[in-house]
């Protein structure tokens, strides 16, 4: 669980500025505060757009910004006329957050729009382009190949110069994963690339398009605030054009110093070119070269494991924690060193110089961290505060809190959809309004200092659990107790080791050292029962109500009031997502890009059908999407159906079966399968039948003899689990879920009068030419087909004559890419909702329709 211990948190504000006397303002007091909450609420509000208007619309909202202005400026000289003073401050009041609100509403539009006109053609997409350019960032490398970001200079479409975006990432694949069972072929291999080199390739770009799942992380979101408006991949091949490295440049110097840093840490700890290094020394270097180059990708997913389990995952990259004490350890050095020279004290007040130096060294802190989302909000928030100091001026705690909230959303409007910014600004009003240091509620000395910070991990504890429960689902039972040891251990001892390590380096040797038994502490505290509890995602306004209550809780308050706020926490520990009544069920087919995975529900009993695509050796569907959306859920899975052993459909049920110990598995898989070590799963054949709730499943495909050792074994897809789901009443909806079944299948099943009629028809082989026969789909007669396969996947799918050969028999298709996560239920069989629009916001990917052939047929994206 985030925190700030108060000692930190006092640094954002002069103590005298908390309990001595304000400096009563030129303008009423009321009108600066009201200003700055409208900035936040407007920009709230502007994100909250599902599409963007028009520069007219925003140019008329600045106008009537104006227009408020002046009636601010009218409603105030009533104030000299006691009969109307008392409403014409609420009016000014309002009217001074409307002008805020309005005008930052239309700021932010405006900066969205012109973002958005940069945006990559769509007639480029998929094109082999030769892109002449920068690398910006320090490049990421594993077992894939290499991700990097690119500074486009020039870019050529079979010689003609076209326009693309500023600012692309690609990936240069190559490596274990990609050429797994093949003859590795050196000059696939992507050579070393550094930060600041110019390179000429070759790239396929597309848009930035990410998966669209409940609860689910938007990654169009996270590249629209990364300013990438394309991604694609190197072409290097045999037959492309090779890659050329053109020249080092001086372009981009911190990038290439936080790569050399990086390095150099990751050399000495025993992780780099070396595949032989040992295991727990590779992870604790990527930990050190998280904490001082901010490379987050550093640290293997097994340790953000424990760390979010442990509730101290803010600690294990540059926080605003980390930038606060170095801001306040850099502030004491030069107030220390300035004050010996009576010259300097003389031109520049010690305390001013100390200020100056404090944020600067700050924010080249965290420019050198990578200038992250976290790093900016704090080294505005030190900025606002310091210059607060600088002209003398006394505000209020809350006033300074607002300050450096709107001053964050000016920067950054899009920060307030961070689940970070919610967790920073909330922990920092917290620890502010129950400050017991600033009272000297504690005695001196290392007893009070220790009591001092047990109560204040305990109130941002209790301030921030509800808090995280709504942006994450989870709540760390251990979090307390591992922060209470990690906060002073990491902040005091590992970070200040890890920087010094970049001045000489033998200290990293020790900041790893150091890190060895807090990591051992950390996972004998995540592998306790119940270390983390996961509970379903309440609405928000359950959230916002127990972020309410956990904050009074936390104020320093009489227990009989605190007490009060207890049932406010009940709606969002209590929640529980609707279920179909008993006789229906309802399908979710969840983005997962090119697979299958489709949940089932019916009142008291959930199925999972396939469990999506592997993306590398370490990440895949299970992990990414399924686990989160089902811990989302709330679900509790009790069977498992894997329709075939290809990897599109298996590679995420690893996953799922180790988040689900309780789940039953079956399906098409050999023995020698490797997840039969991890449970044994039963085979699915026609005839298997069971009722839940009054919903029956009933398995059509395969027969009982069909993977049998013959001269010529079939293919896994022929041997695709076909599983019927039908609700109660001979007039219940069908749904028929087919996996990778080709048209010979189809066509045994239409032979031997299996019931095939539906309403909801999961689409065979994702699209594929080799399936939906016609005669197959004039026997199922579905009114919806769902395609689950990736944007602009390299297999086609769908294939265009096969949609069309759907849109001729009135069969409504529906693609998860142009859809995002489909959810379906037996009790309206007609309506499909998309999860891109019941949630639409105005940075997510616009898929252009498709173009339909002279002879009707319809052209692929």
């Amino acid at each position: 669980m985030p925190s700030i211990s108060a000692s930190n948190a006092a640094l954002l504000t002069d103590p005298k500025g908390v309990s001595g006397a304000v400096v009563p303002p030129q303008v009423p007091p009321w009108r600066v505060p009201a200003v700055l909450l409208g900035v936040v609420v407007g920009a709230a509000l502007q994100l909250l757009q599902p599409e963007l208007w028009g520069v007219w619309a925003y140019g008329a909202l600045l106008c009537g910004v104006l227009v408020l202005g002046w009636c601010a400026a009218a409603s105030a000289s009533l104030r000299s006329t006691s009969r109307w003073a008392r409403g014409a401050v609420a009016v000014s009041a309002v009217v001074a957050l409307g002008a805020g609100a309005l005008a930052m509403f239309a700021l932010s539009g405006l900066r969205a729009t012109v973002y958005l006109q940069q945006r990559l053609a769509p007639a480029l997409e998929g094109q082999d382009i030769r892109v002449t350019g920068v690398v910006s960032a320090m490049p990421q490398t594993n077992e894939a190949g290499t991700r990097l970001r690119m500074a486009v200079q020039t870019a050529l479409l079979k010689g003609t110069p076209v326009e693309l975006p500023s600012q692309i990432d690609l990936a240069w694949y190559g490596g274990a994963f990609r050429d797994a069972g093949e003859v590795m072929d050196l000059q696939r291999l992507p050579p070393p690339v550094r930060a600041g080199e110019r390179w000429d390739l070759t790239v396929r770009l597309k848009a930035p398009h990410g998966l669209r799942n409940p609860h689910g992380f938007d990654f169009e979101l996270w590249a629209w605030e990364q300013g990438v408006q394309a991604t694609g991949y190197v072409r290097a091949g045999p037959k492309d054009e090779s890659p050329v490295r053109l020249a080092a440049t001086w372009k981009y110097p911190v990038e290439q110093w936080r790569q050399t840093v990086r390095d150099a840490i990751l050399d000495r700890l025993g992780r780099g070119a070396d595949d032989t290094s040992d295991p727990g020394r590779a992870r604790i270097a990527g930990v050190v070269a998280a904490l001082v180059t901010g490379d987050q990708r550093a640290i293997d997913r097994s340790d953000w494991d424990v760390f979010r389990a442990t509730g101290v995952a803010h600690l294990m990259s540059i926080s605003g924690l980390h930038i606060t004490l170095f801001a306040w350890l850099a502030a004491w050095v030069v107030r220390s060193l300035w004050r010996r020279s009576a010259r300097l004290c003389l031109a520049v007040p010690a305390p001013s110089a100390a200020l100056v130096a404090g944020v600067a060294l700050a924010a080249a802190y965290a420019l050198f961290s990578g200038w992250g989302v976290p790093a900016q909000r704090t080294v505005t928030m030190l900025g606002i505060v310091a210059l607060l100091q600088w002209s003398g001026r006394r505000w209020p705690w809350p006033q300074v809190w607002l300050l450096a909230c709107a001053a964050v959303v000016l920067v950054d409007p899009w920060a307030l959809a961070q689940a970070g910014f919610w967790l920073s600004f909330v922990a920092v009003g917290v620890l502010f309004a129950t400050n017991p240091i600033a009272e000297g509620a504690y005695e001196k000395g290392a007893k009070g200092h220790f009591y001092a910070l047990l109560r204040e991990q305990w109130v941002v504890t209790l301030a921030l659990t509800p808090l995280g429960l709504l942006l994450f689902g989870q709540v760390s039972l251990v979090g307390f107790a591992a922060n209470l040891v990690a906060i002073p251990w990491v902040t005091l001892v590992v970070t200040p080791l890890a920087l010094g390590g970049v001045l000489w380096g033998p200290l990293w040797s020790l900041a790893a050292l150091s890190l060895q038994p807090l990591a051992a502490w950390l996972q004998w505290l995540a592998q306790w029962p119940w270390a983390v509890v996961f509970l379903p995602a309440a609405p928000l306004w359950a959230g916002v109500a127990a972020v309410v209550g956990g904050a009074v809780l936390a104020m320093r308050l009489p227990w009989r009031v605190r007490l009060l706020a207890l049932p406010l926490l009940v709606p969002v520990f209590g929640w529980q997502p609707a279920r179909p009544p008993v006789g229906q069920f309802e399908l979710l087919a969840a983005d997962i890009g090119q697979g299958n995975a489709v949940l089932v529900r019916t009142a008291t009993h959930t199925l999972l059908y396939d469990a999506g695509p592997r993306f590398s050796r370490e990440s895949d569907a299970g992990h990414r999407v399924l686990v989160p959306l089902l811990r989302a859920l709330g679900e509790r899975v009790d069977v498992l159906m894997l329709s075939h052993r290809d990897a599109d459909h298996t590679g995420g049920a690893a996953a799922v079966l180790a988040q689900q110990p309780q789940a039953v598995l079956t399906g098409s898989i050999e023995a020698e399968h490797v997840l039969q070590t991890l449970r044994p799963a039963s085979p699915c054949l026609a005839g298997q039948r069971w009722d839940w709730d009054g919903v029956v499943f009933e398995v059509l495909h395969p027969l009982a003899g069909d993977g049998a050792p013959a001269p010529r074994a079939p293919r896994p897809n022929a041997l695709s689990c076909v599983l019927r789901v039908a609700a109660a009443g001979s007039e219940g909806a069908v749904a028929l879920l087919v996996g990778d079944i080709e048209a010979p299948q189809e066509h045994s099943l239409v032979a031997r009068g299996a019931a095939l009629r539906a309403d909801l028809l999961l689409a065979p082989h994702h699209g594929s030419k080799t399936s939906s026969s016609p005669v197959f789909l004039e026997t199922v007669q579905p009114r919806t087909a769902l395609v689950q396969a990736g944007y602009r996947n390299r297999f086609g799918h769908p294939a265009p004559d096969i949609l069309q050969r759907y849109r001729e028999r009135n069969i409504r298709v529906v693609e998860s890419s142009r859809c995002g996560a489909a959810t379906w239920a037996s009790a309206d069989p007609s309506v499909v909702a998309c999860e891109r629009d019941t949630s639409r916001r105005y940075w997510q990917h616009d898929m252009p329709a498709r173009e339909q052939r002279s002879d009707g047929m319809a052209q692929r994206d």
